[in-house]
């Protein structure tokens, strides 16, 4: 635990008198119904994290899964124990867009479904702390890469004349101000995933979004078999990558077929700007 941690549970245990427990999650999940049975799904940043439950879920619905990373190895073990196909990608670099696209459609039989996952927080402290370098980084791998990979998934699924179905991993923070990169990306993802909604509808193109709570990740660097408290969360806790996949498993199915520019916040009310907060 970092020490920014530790001085925010010290805050809460010696001045609002909350306690501080070790937290664990009573979390059900839904049996596999196939609700995805035959969907080809693309997933960047599927080595790891929310990807890798993403990917798991999605296979264990039927779908046919490829996960897309940098990290070759860790798409490599990560696919061998999910079952699902992988490519090389830095959705940074737009170039690569096409040429991946197609490899994936070769792969996969078809395309269905884009979960652009792939993410990078670099935890500046502060706007001072924030670097052209770190600016760019966040901006490219969070929202240029993600809306340009989006941009040739639609023209490709146009010239398919099918329907299909977009999702964004979004953010909590992409519903309160901020004053780092990364927070802007979200909020302009949950903006885009409005816009592209609208645009999109009339071509049977659905476009939502999923916007975690804290959750135990690599890039939190929280465990999911670690302590789960979080004094600054509505239910306590942290949030499991396993959860979220439930959620967005939901919403690539066609059972949410009237569900489109949606941006669901999985926190328990955390961002809501109650009159009594």
């Amino acid at each position: 635990m970092d020490i920014k941690s530790i001085i925010k549970r010290a805050f809460f245990y010696i001045v609002k008198g909350v306690p501080v427990y070790n937290t664990t999650a009573q979390i059900r999940y839904m049996n596999p119904s196939k609700k995805l049975e035959g969907k080809r799904i693309i997933i960047t940043g599927g080595g790891r994290g929310l990807g890798f439950s993403m990917a798991k879920k999605f296979t264990n619905e039927g779908a046919l899964v490829l996960i897309a990373g940098r990290n070759e190895q860790t798409l490599k073990e990560s696919s061998q124990k999910i079952g699902c196909q992988y490519v090389v990608l830095d959705v940074s670099d737009v170039t690569s867009h096409v040429q991946f696209l197609y490899k994936a459609e070769e792969l996969l039989g078809g395309l269905d479904c884009l979960v652009n996952n792939a993410g990078i927080s670099l935890h500046e402290m502060d706007f001072s702390a924030v670097t052209q370098e770190s600016f760019d980084t966040q901006i490219n791998t969070n929202l240029k890469g993600p809306f340009f990979l989006t941009q040739q998934f639609v023209r490709r699924i146009k010239e398919l004349q099918k329907p299909a179905s977009v999702l964004f991993i979004s953010s909590e923070t992409g519903e309160t101000a901020d004053e780092r990169p990364y927070g802007w990306t979200k909020a302009a993802t949950n903006s885009m995933v409005k816009g592209l909604a609208y645009r999109l509808a009339s071509d049977g193109i659905r476009v939502n979004a999923v916007a975690p709570g804290v959750t135990a990740s690599d890039m939190t660097g929280l465990k999911e078999d670690g302590n789960l408290y979080a004094a600054n969360s509505p239910s306590g806790r942290i949030y499991l990558p396993e959860e979220v996949a439930e959620v967005a498993s939901f919403l690539l199915s066609d059972v949410s077929g009237c569900i489109s520019g949606q941006v669901i916040t999985c926190n328990n009310g955390k961002t809501i700007n109650a009159r009594w907060k």
